[in-house]
């Protein structure tokens, strides 16, 4: 195989900023119509290749192309056996290990599709896998999916589902100098607030998995000039909820959880939404895997496309090479272990 570390390196020096991937997604284009015994589809900037063997499972290799802009690490440097540089992570070194399984492995036990997918990084309405599902969903068809987020070459699975609500509290303006004439709508907001900071959080065990939800204050909205106390304030909350619920129950949750402190003229308005998605450690290919490989599982405690997977049937795990504390950061690295670690799995995988 191909040094993976260089493999990476070539990736990312090819900028790939959210919604300016058209370059990168050329490069990825033109690799994948280089392997033998590939169908290769281009839609927008997603390109998705497949083996058409007509094998009993076809897996799906998923990992998305694009980054978040540099912050003076555009360019890739390599140091012993660790490459810096934006995306590396995040994840340009699975997607090395994508492109150098399929030109290695050209007859695997499972058919296989590669699906590289723009726009992850940013907000949902541009995200390249929705885009697939909405104008080629065939190219998705498969039985499971490997997404290459880096998670150290540990499987982290399903993925907690999010929801984020605007509470709106009601006040009576008034001169700042006569407050007892009014009602100050931010200082209403302090019993919820308590509330949240004193928020149990629920640990479910689900396949396996300790879950750890989470529910906090991440934004206020609130004051109309420095003399007069505000008849409105809007306080933004996020609640990260286990697999177990349904977006309209984790809604109900963070109701009740807040009743205590909303009056009859505030209101709770759900703004977005993402479900959850349960492990898939129970897939045979994945448990297979799981125990051949003596891989550690774990939770994934944050959302990503493995519910957006699952939301169409294909049951998914989180896997791939680089730690994802330092997504991200300035000094985003992937080492040549991790790297070689992940692609040994995954060669397991398709070639047993």
């Amino acid at each position: 195989m191909i040094d993976l570390l260089d493999a990476t390196a070539e990736l990312v020096d090819i900028a790939s900023v959210s919604l300016g991937e058209a370059v990168f997604a050329d490069h990825l284009e033109a690799a994948y119509l280089a392997i033998d015994g590939l169908t290769v589809d281009r839609v927008g900037d997603n390109v998705v290749a497949r083996t058409m063997l007509g094998r009993a499972t076809r897996l799906l290799l998923v990992g998305h192309s694009d980054t978040v802009p540099p912050n003076g690490n555009d360019r890739a440097r390599i140091e012993g056996d660790t490459l810096w540089g934006v995306g590396a992570a995040d994840m340009k070194g699975a997607l090395a290990v994508m492109l150098a399984l399929a030109g290695d492995i050209t007859e695997p036990t499972v058919d296989v599709t590669h699906v590289i997918y723009c726009a992850e990084e940013i907000a949902a309405e541009h995200n390249g896998l929705a885009q697939l599902y909405r104008d080629a969903p065939e190219l998705l068809a498969g039985d499971v999916a490997i997404v290459g987020e880096p998670t150290d070459a540990t499987v982290e699975a399903g993925c907690q589902g999010t929801i984020r609500v605007e509470v709106a509290f009601a006040g009576v303006a008034a001169h700042s100098a006569r407050p007892w004439m009014g009602s100050n709508a931010i200082h209403r907001m302090a019993p919820a607030l308590a509330i949240l900071d004193a928020y149990e959080e629920r640990r479910p065990q689900l396949g396996g998995c300790a879950f750890r939800e989470a529910m906090q204050a991440v934004g206020v909205v609130g004051g109309v000039a420095g003399n007069v106390v505000p008849d409105s304030a809007v306080l933004t909350v996020n609640h990260r909820f286990a697999p177990d619920r349904s977006i309209d129950e984790a809604l109900a949750h963070v109701e009740a959880t807040l009743a205590p402190a909303l009056g009859p003229d505030d209101t709770l308005t759900l703004v977005d939404g993402a479900p959850a998605a349960a492990p898939a450690t129970d897939h045979p290919l994945v448990a297979a895997m799981v125990e051949r490989e003596g891989l550690e599982v774990r939770a994934k405690l944050g959302w990503t496309d493995v519910a957006r997977l699952a939301s169409h049937g294909v049951p998914a795990v989180n896997f791939g090479p680089g730690d994802s504390r330092v997504a991200h950061h300035r000094d985003e690295h992937v080492t040549r272990s991790q790297l070689d670690r992940c692609a040994g799995v995954l060669r397991g995988v398709l070639t047993h």
